[in-house]
């Protein structure tokens, strides 16, 4: 047990409950289900791709939630989206596809879906190119991913899961970096995607609010205990 102020804390259980929070297969029954009512032919196959490819995967855990299944990830991405009004085939089935390539040794040509589909995943998958720095490759990146605004939009949606789950796996060092990265490249694209895509104009305000949200606090946290 850990005491503090106000109560006594166990370290032997996870406090986050998995069945609770993270529940891949009502995610999947949802999302089939909407892309059964709207025709999303993509989203569809996508779903059941995907978790294929991800089947047995975990994100990295930690002592409060335990090791997550990775599906879950896509899964809520393409919640999300859907939740903020988005409806386009494309958009939920790279949500659904966006680490596959980067994560299970698949290339963007070889997915079997559409050449649009392949070109937004494509866009997201990072690789270093010889002699780049990582600024220099964080740069080249978020520049192509301006141009697209499928991508641009499952990219943010990506950094928001992340941020969201962050503290619970992340290092006080990764928290940092992660903040810094977040504020230099991924909410100059929000703004981007949201002056240069009026389509997705909404969503981009409501995601922006959670992950700045979701920044400042754990900010506080780091600045009182002396890591900002």
């Amino acid at each position: 047990m850990v005491k503090t102020e106000h109560s006594e804390i166990s370290t032997e259980e996870p406090w986050v409950s998995q069945a609770e929070i993270f529940d891949p297969k009502n995610m999947m029954e949802k999302l089939n289900r909407f892309a059964d009512e709207e025709g999303l032919v993509e989203t569809k196959k996508a779903l059941k791709y995907a978790a294929e490819k991800h089947a047995g995967a975990v994100r990295k855990g930690s002592p409060y939630a335990g090791a997550i299944p990775y599906i879950i990830h896509p899964l809520t991405m393409a919640c999300q989206a859907h939740a903020l009004g988005i409806r386009d085939d494309r958009v939920l089935s790279v949500c659904l596809l966006h680490d596959v390539c980067e994560d299970c040794n698949v290339t963007p040509e070889e997915l079997p879906f559409s050449k649009a589909v392949q070109k937004s995943v494509a866009l997201m998958t990072k690789h270093r190119e010889e002699g780049e720095s990582e600024e220099q490759m964080d740069r080249r990146y978020y520049a192509a991913l301006a141009e697209d605004p499928c991508a641009s939009l499952v990219k943010i949606l990506d950094r928001c899961n992340n941020v969201s789950l962050m503290a619970l796996s992340f290092s006080r060092a990764k928290l940092t970096e992660y903040i810094h990265e977040t504020e230099s490249f991924s909410l100059p694209l929000l703004d981007t995607l949201r002056h240069r895509y009026p389509q997705y104009a909404d969503a981009a305000f409501l995601v922006k609010y959670q992950i700045r949200s979701i920044l400042e606090t754990i900010k506080a946290l780091l600045n009182h205990s002396g890591e900002f």
